[in-house]
């Protein structure tokens, strides 16, 4: 309680607030002996912060003092709160010896971010189905129906991302290689990474398939005002799906071919705003092709 004093007497002193909070290995791990509230035996049995850290930020917030909220974890915390209510949150991880200067190299503008989260924050832990069912449906980018706080493959610039001119081939045979190339333009007006990611999708494939899959990724940088031209070659393996009866097959209809700087489809804050996607359909022709596993 002291200590909760102590920050709250020098958050309403300071000019911005940096606030580090999180987990650590000391909770998230294997056969672990913990009677922390969110913990049991080194599993998670809720994804947001702790409950003294989540009242702490709430009062630090209302000192009226901007707060950034700096995420110290080894997996995704859900931060919905914070999200709408502060205006930066940092994504820190376990960040080793040179954790500290990373993170002021980003806060005071000397270093551009332009880390992609590898994984999806859920809002809380009842979007998602019970761990005792094994199964993928309802969990990862892949299959997850609900919206996320921030999905696989987010993550924000101090500079901004155009992406034009999606060139694919309207049509293909099936079992051959897939060109892609797009144009991506550094609108802003610092020197930045971006990772230009590739999503793949099936339509009217006949069975289950992931909504979207990362087919294809690379970090390239760009300087203010500068563009580049970014080219993929998805193989057949790349555009094939998996029939009920575990085959891999590359099969005729529609695939659409999504690139940017993140997933489509989001709206608010799960929406990264620095960076864009274009999407475009192409026609796989010809007959099922099955590959070998």
């Amino acid at each position: 309680m002291q200590l909760r004093k102590e920050a709250l007497a020098a958050a309403r002193d300071a000019d911005v607030v940096v606030a580090a909070m999180g987990i650590s290995s000391a909770l998230e791990g294997e056969e672990m002996k913990t009677d922390t509230d969110g913990f049991a035996g080194g599993d998670r049995t809720k994804l947001g912060l702790p409950r003294v850290q989540q009242q702490l930020l709430e009062q630090l917030a209302a000192t009226g003092k901007p707060v950034v909220l700096v995420l110290l974890s080894g997996s995704p915390l859900a931060v919905p709160w914070a999200a709408e209510n502060l205006p930066a949150i940092v994504q820190l991880w376990y960040p080793g010896e040179e954790g500290g200067t990373a993170l002021a190299d980003v806060l005071f503008g000397d270093a551009n971010p332009g880390g992609r989260l590898p994984l999806t924050v859920y809002r809380s832990v009842d979007q998602l189905p019970p761990f005792d069912d094994y199964g993928m449906d309802g969990r990862t980018y892949r299959f997850f129906q609900g919206e996320p706080l921030f999905p696989f493959g987010y993550g924000l610039s101090y500079t901004r991302f155009e992406y034009s001119d999606l060139d694919v081939p309207a049509s293909v045979e099936v079992g051959t290689a897939l060109p892609v190339s797009v144009s991506v333009k550094n609108a802003g007006t610092r020197d930045g990474d971006e990772v230009v990611q590739l999503y793949v999708s099936h339509r009217g494939a006949g069975t289950r398939v992931p909504i979207r899959s990362l087919q294809g990724f690379k970090r390239v940088h760009i300087k203010a005002g500068e563009q580049q031209k970014v080219s993929f070659v998805l193989d057949p393996k790349q555009l094939a799906i998996v029939n009920a009866a575990g085959q891999v097959r590359v099969q005729p209809g529609e695939v659409l071919i999504a690139v940017g700087g993140k997933q489509p489809g989001f709206e608010g804050v799960a929406d990264a705003a620095t960076t864009q996607v274009v999407t475009v359909g192409t026609e796989l022709a010809g007959q099922a092709v099955t590959l070998v596993p």
